[in-house]
């Protein structure tokens, strides 16, 4: 996944990002091959979790990085606010 220069990425811009998400549920068959996914509800019921992709990213990422999530506002060009989240992903030192 490509992340900015701080490991972070805007849940807006996942949610809007269909290849993105198309490719990380792409990857579902090889994650039912090599990792135990009965705790990662987006490869083993995609249809029933609102963003599979991101329970994907989350059980992935979480033996080595923390995920952080943080407030973040959107200004859009009709003066609407859009509250999202953006996620940072910490590397864990052990």
């Amino acid at each position: 996944m490509e992340l900015d220069n701080e490991n972070s990425i805007i849940l807006y811009n996942l949610d809007n990002d269909k290849i993105k998400q198309d490719k990380i549920l792409k990857l579902i068959p090889e994650i039912r091959k090599y990792y135990s996914f009965s705790t990662i509800i987006g490869a083993s019921e995609p249809t029933k979790t609102k963003r599979p992709y991101l329970s994907i990213i989350r059980q992935l990422t979480k033996s080595k990085y923390k995920l952080n999530n943080y407030d973040y506002r959107i200004k859009q060009d009709d003066k609407k606010i859009l509250e999202q989240r953006n996620m940072f992903l910490n590397y864990i030192k052990y």
